[in-house]
């Protein structure tokens, strides 16, 4: 208080938040102690917070080895909101909050309606068309080991952040195609709790009002419902969530992906525009004349038409404001 104030060094000034001596091994070592213990305990893994608070590597260097030692498998990410490339490097963490992520997405499916003024994490959300956002993702991508991409923690939102109800404005149709992308990219899909029922709200303390549960009329069930079909799609097909990722066709409102695992692939086509769209793919020289697909998304084993010609599948139907999925028929 103001007649005994705290006289040692504390996080943002608060008391109740010391910050810790790591240079002292005595220290040190308890928090090592400390990462040993819940991993044994039977914890899958760590989420560290604000971890550039420790400006020594070589303290999350040991920390990884202290809870690999215990289970080779034991997830670890970071709460980082920018470029990560120092953390995963193979020697600190396997992932980090994908905050990245989250903004492209924001800033391609959401961006009629983005607001003008929020920063999460003080980074701007910016709307992007087709070949920005295509340019963006494997920029992201590319920065990364693959094998770190496919443990990035691919969020929208968070305690930290506004919902992403809120960030995109109510716009339903915004979300499911975010959901849909997530479901869809190589990653680990989070979803911030009660996102799947439509709670929405602004910044903390806003975004972090509890699930409802006693209140089933309050949910959004058909958003639920489609939360779940993307989760099925995605546990379905294990092209989709370790698969390698190819940009194929990125227009004005249109974004087109392959994702591709031992000979299986899938074409993952998003459409933004508010009215239905037939979009020509050019997929030569990598797709043989004759190649057919049918559609996983939405609707299950419905042939495309259209086989390839002359290295082109002509007429692809994508609805307004959704995605399709194909798979390629063997």
């Amino acid at each position: 208080d103001a007649e005994h104030p705290h006289n040692y060094a504390a996080w943002w000034g608060l008391p109740a938040l010391p910050k810790f001596n790591i240079a002292n091994p005595g220290v040190r070592a308890y928090l090592m102690q400390v990462a040993r213990h819940w991993i044994e305990f039977g914890a899958d893994g760590w989420r560290l917070d604000v971890p550039e608070e420790i400006d020594d590597p070589d303290f999350w260097r040991t920390f990884r080895r202290v809870v690999k030692s215990v289970n080779p498998d034991a997830y670890l990410t970071g709460e980082i909101w920018g470029d990560a490339r120092a953390w995963l490097a193979g020697d600190r963490f396997d992932g980090v909050m994908n905050y990245i992520f989250s903004r492209a997405a924001f800033g391609f499916f959401g961006r009629d309606t983005l607001p003008e003024d929020y920063r999460p994490g003080g980074f701007a959300l910016r709307p992007l068309n087709g070949p920005a956002f295509a340019a963006t993702i494997e920029e992201m991508l590319g920065s990364y080991p693959w094998a770190a991409s496919l443990t990035q923690l691919n969020l929208l939102d968070s305690h930290d952040t506004a919902r992403a109800l809120w960030i995109i404005n109510g716009d339903e149709s915004a979300l499911r195609l975010c959901v849909l992308f997530q479901m869809t990219m190589p990653g680990a899909p989070c979803i911030y709790y009660g996102d799947e029922i439509g709670m929405t709200g602004g910044d903390d303390p806003d975004c972090r009002g509890a699930f409802p549960w006693q209140d089933e009329e309050s949910w959004n069930h058909e958003l639920r419902a489609f939360y779940q079909q993307a989760i099925r799609l995605r546990r379905r097909y294990e092209a989709l969530r370790i698969g390698g990722f190819r940009a194929l066709h990125a227009s004005k409102d249109v974004i087109v992906f392959e994702r591709d695992l031992r000979g299986e692939r899938f074409i993952v086509a998003l459409h933004v525009g508010r009215h239905p769209v037939q979009v020509d793919l050019d997929l030569a020289p990598d797709y043989a004349e004759g190649v057919r697909f049918r559609t996983v998304w939405p609707d299950s084993a419905a042939e495309v038409a259209s086989p390839v010609t002359q290295g082109w599948l002509r007429g692809l139907h994508l609805p307004a404001r959704g995605g399709v999925v194909l798979q390629e028929l063997p």
